[in-house]
This record gives C-alpha cells, structure tokens and sequence, in this order.
C-alpha cells in the first residue's frame, strides 16, 4: 500500500494497517485522499461498486440485502461514489464523487462531529464548486491560437544548411483538454506561444521547437509542446552543386 502510495506521489500519507483503524504513523490528507479516488475510479470495478446502492447476497441459502452507507448516493444529483468513513481519531468522514454536464467534482470531509454535518458540509462544498467554476475546452482554444499563428509565422523560419526551408510543425496534446475554470476569470484566459525560427539543420522529426503555455492571469494551468513534423536532412556535397548550377543557369539568363 505504501510502495502504490509513493508510485502516486502521496507525499503524505503512509498506511500501517489494511483496514484503517487508528493507530500511530497510519495517517493522510484531504488532498491526498481525493488524488488516491480520481486514481481508484479509473477501475472498473471499484467504479461499480462504490456506485451501487444496494446489494443482494446469499449466505446459507438466505440473501441478505446490503446497503451502501453513503448517504448522498441516490439523494444528490451527479452523484456516483465514494466511500465512507468513522473512527474515533478521524470522526465522521466522506469522499464524494459528483458528475454534472461535463464536469466531475471529488470532494473530501474529514473529521466531523456527527454524520448530519457530514453530510451538510459535502452538500455545500459540492454546490459550491459546480456554481464557481465551469469545464472549459482549453485544448480548442489552443488549436485555434496555434493555427493562427501558424499561418502568420509558417514562412519565417529559416533553417540554417538545411535541405528545404518548408517547415510542417505540429502540436502535442495537452495532458488535460479540459480545465474547470473559475467563472469570474474566464475572460482572463491568455495562452502564450514561444517557439524558435532559426534552426539549424539536421532536425529530426518531433523535435521540440517551443512551447504553448495557457495562463488565467499568472497563473500557469497547463502547457504543450511545437514539435517539427518531418525531419530536415542537412545540405550535402550534391546540394551545394546543384545551388551553384542553379545559380550559373540564372547569371547566365540575366545577360
């Protein structure tokens, strides 16, 4: 559990016992707990069954009906999972999973008095962040930016000994397309594009000629790769003749 835990970059959390019942050096993290869920509901499986409400199964022939213990299961819109939570240490806790329109939301209460305030304050975190904060398409927005400045720079690139000065750049995908975004800051989105121009040949293909960075303001929300399409060979012996034949052909026409 600890080696997955250090694989996840739970800097925080260290287990001791399987079952987590309290007991010294076996602790986490609001933050942590909502990165082990994201990574947890990426299993079919576990998806499935902290989904489930009730279950039915047999012992001795009799079938027993088995309840899930979390209260917002069915009773709260968008609502799919996660997982609830008492000790006499930690109190009433919840991990709650929430899916409205094309945004999903992992909230975490930890250490409340009574399951009624659990509950409540899940409630009004999760409401909160679905008023707050809307998924914005920020992939699209750097397609657009790129192709635009594509078409603006594709012809001022100047390939130092290079076989051909025709240069095909493409972009890398960004590792989340679409960001929740507060919606007073929406407006604030700018996106950044540095990217070198002189280059000197060979370049292989998917070398990194730049980056496209996406801000809100200052601050930095994700960023992706101008990579070269095809590689661009370097000028040989044979070239360099050709250039001087050409050359010889032109000098001659002009008299």
């Amino acid at each position: 559990m600890n080696e997955k835990a250090n694989q996840l970059g739970l800097e925080n959390t260290h287990f001791v016992t399987p079952h987590g019942l309290d007991v010294e050096e076996h602790y986490t993290t609001a933050f942590e707990l909502a990165k082990l869920t994201n990574y947890a509901l990426k299993n079919e499986t576990f998806a499935k069954i902290v989904g489930t409400r009730t279950y039915t199964v047999t012992i001795n022939k009799t079938p027993k009906a088995i309840n899930n213990t979390n209260e917002l299961l069915g009773n709260l819109n968008g609502v799919y999972g996660v997982k609830t939570g008492f000790t006499n240490g930690a109190n009433r806790c919840l991990v709650t999973a929430c899916k409205r329109n094309n945004l999903d939301v992992i909230c975490v209460v930890l250490g409340a008095d009574t399951k009624k305030f659990r509950t409540q304050d899940s409630i009004k975190l999760i409401e909160y962040s679905f008023k707050t904060f809307t998924p914005v398409d920020v992939q699209s927005l750097v397609n657009e930016k790129f192709e635009q400045w594509k078409k603006e720079n594709i012809n001022c690139f100047e390939i130092i000994k290079g076989q051909t000065q025709n240069v095909e750049i493409k972009i890398s995908p960004l590792k989340f397309s679409t960001i929740p975004i507060n919606n007073n800051l929406i407006k604030d989105i700018k996106i950044t594009i540095d990217c070198k121009q002189i280059l000197e040949a060979p370049i292989l293909e998917n070398t990194c000629l730049g980056k496209i960075g996406v801000y809100v303001g200052n601050e930095h929300l994700t960023s992706c790769d101008i990579l070269l399409n095809s590689t661009i060979l370097k000028k040989d012996i044979s070239d360099y003749f050709v250039e001087i034949i050409k050359g010889l052909k032109t000098s001659f026409a002009s008299f």
